[in-house]
């Protein structure tokens, strides 16, 4: 017990404590912004050091404007994270809108995708692409704001008067939004006269966006921004001409299904139009597969004997291997599936994690690629092979005991995250191998100003997949994710214009399939978690669809291996 003598009365403080990780202790007046705090806690900032943007504060994300009106603990979110590189990358985006809506009003800039270099592909409406002096104008104006420091207000607004603002604006995209919004409120950003909504934080001024860059790129442009990776540079820009027919075919796809944005979809869900939206989606799905085997079966004439299929976590590699075998067998070719897991190093020869220090079961060094390229080289010529196989319970590999033996009319399909290394396969002819991409490549927007990353979307398949197959809950997938992210960036993305063909596994009703299944399970994490942040961001993404029921979706379609029910889930093309 304290002694009675060390309490006493007191009058109220009128200043607040900030206590940061190392221990550092800020006092200021109460009520001061965050922003201030950090200013002064970074004032000797260390070298190359990544720009602060916002803050954990008592476990909670909170903008830089907030005030500070208590004693709180906080965590600093840099553009090296994952939330950080978020926000920097929507203030941008809101940058980039006021500019141009000041210089060409009538003209309605769409945010289109990502690219892996690092930038955002943009195009325009109402009016012609820019020129190249054009879009230096608009550089220039954004440096200017840059250069002002403008500041980035948040505000509230009711329902009602942000669809008049909206309505009054010609933002149809946002009109259609708002109409399926259960809050009455909307939290919207002003930069300079422009009033707009983004469905993250932003960073407190125009003054902290120093890093960017424009540029002319096909029909459009490019908006480019620091990677995470390198977050106090912007990268030499890589072109990906692949990646760019997909989003061409995929743009296609949504005005044949009359889906522009997520407010389309919640329309066509409440119109009772959901069946036949996703009938038209998954047979566009079918026709693209059916064309990527028409194009292996006129290969195949010509010598091609292995297909590679590679793609990242949660792509639907699985079902896109076998719904493409079943489409081969209709050209009289016969598929062999052949699993890379078969060929995994001897466990104590795996190499480890560079962070976790954890075995790294994707790096290609835990393939032993000498036994793999001798069994592949010898299926092909129609040699006896007995396979490897890999024995996960004791860590050590074997061979089988049946043998396997292939015909001239088969063809080898090999999936796994390292198909697109040109490592992975040294001892065929390039005419013999046909390499495919598959991942979910593009994604429903919002609104055209607010992207959903299509690796929100592959993670919340995850989570659910997890959870239906192999009894993870979202905190065990959540937990997993940076690990998996890491492995792709470094075995996967690098390669991916390697792909003689690109397959675009996502589906513009599967998040309103997937809302229902993910919702619960994210809601399972407790506030106290880190994870917790993730989760709210990902159960406001969602937030944003109707409901959609899953007994619409086929049963062959790539969302079943998700969500279950898929008639291929046992199915082995090739293996009896």
């Amino acid at each position: 017990m304290v002694a009675s003598s060390l309490i006493h009365r007191t009058n109220a403080r009128s200043t607040v404590h900030v206590h940061f990780a190392d221990g550092t202790i800020l006092e200021g007046p109460m009520g001061t912004a965050l922003e201030s705090f950090i200013h002064t806690y970074e004032a000797q900032p260390e070298p190359q050091q990544a720009l602060t943007v916002a803050a954990i504060v008592d476990g909670a994300l909170r903008e830089l404007t907030m005030p500070v009106t208590r004693d709180v603990s906080v965590e600093l979110v840099r553009t090296n994270s994952g939330d950080g590189g978020r926000i920097y990358r929507r203030s941008l985006a809101f940058l980039l809108t006021v500019a141009i809506n000041e210089l060409f009003p009538s003209a309605q800039v769409v945010v289109d995708y990502a690219l892996p270099s690092g930038g955002y592909f943009c195009k325009l409406r109402n009016r012609e692409p820019f020129t190249e002096a054009e879009l230096a104008t608009v550089r220039t104006r954004m440096q200017e704001i840059v250069a002002a420091s403008d500041p980035i207000v948040r505000d509230q607004i009711p329902k009602d008067e942000a669809i008049a603002l909206f309505e009054k604006c010609g933002d149809d995209d946002k009109v259609r939004l708002l109409e399926f919004r259960t809050k009455d409120y909307l939290t919207i950003y002003r930069l300079r006269d422009e009033v707009d909504y983004f469905y993250g934080y932003m960073v407190p001024s125009a003054g902290y966006l120093t890093l960017f860059n424009l540029f002319i790129e096909e029909d459009g442009f490019v908006l480019q921004y620091p990677r995470r990776e390198s977050p106090n540079i912007i990268r030499e820009y890589v072109k990906s001409p692949q990646l760019h027919a997909v989003f061409r075919r995929t743009e296609e796809w949504l005005s044949l299904l009359g889906v522009e944005d997520i407010g389309n979809l919640n329309q066509a869900i409440r119109d009772g139009q959901a069946r036949e939206l996703v009938l038209v989606n998954e047979a566009l799905h079918e026709q693209h597969i059916a064309q990527i085997a028409y194009q292996i079966a006129q290969k195949h004439k010509e010598g091609l004997r292995l297909v590679l299929i590679a793609g990242p976590s949660s792509s639907g590699k699985t079902t896109f291997s076998k719904r493409l075998a079943i489409q081969l067998m209709a050209h009289g070719l016969q598929p062999y599936t052949l699993e890379m897991d078969r060929y995994f190093v001897d466990r104590d020869l795996t190499p480890r994690d560079e962070v976790t220090g954890e075995f790294d079961f994707e790096s290609l060094g835990a393939v032993n690629l000498l036994t793999f390229n001798e069994h592949v080289a010898g299926l092909i010529a129609g040699q006896i092979v007995r396979l490897a196989h890999f024995d996960f319970m004791t860590g050590k590999s074997t061979l089988d005991a049946e043998p396997v033996q292939l015909s001239p009319e088969h063809v080898l399909i090999v999936e796994g995250i390292h198909g697109l290394n040109p490592n992975l396969v040294s001892v065929l002819p390039m005419a013999s191998v046909f390499r495919v991409y598959v991942s979910a490549l593009t994604q429903l927007n919002i609104d055209r100003h607010n992207r959903v990353p299509t690796t929100d979307v592959r993670l919340i398949r995850r989570i659910v997949r997890d959870a239906t197959f192999r009894g993870y809950t979202a905190l065990d997938t959540l937990s997993r994710w940076d690990s998996v992210r890491r492995g792709e960036k470094r075995n996967i993305f690098p390669y991916q214009e390697n792909a003689d063909v690109m397959f675009n596994s996502a589906l513009v009703y599967e998040l309103a399939v997937l809302r229902p299944l993910a919702e619960p399970l994210l809601r399972q994490i407790e506030p106290a978690h880190p994870h917790y942040i993730e989760a709210r961001r990902l159960l406001s993404i969602l937030g944003w669809l109707q409901k959609m029921d899953a007994a619409f979706i086929p049963d062959n379609s790539l969302l079943r291996e998700f969500v279950g029910g898929s008639i291929l889930r046992d199915y082995m093309p090739g293996q009896r």
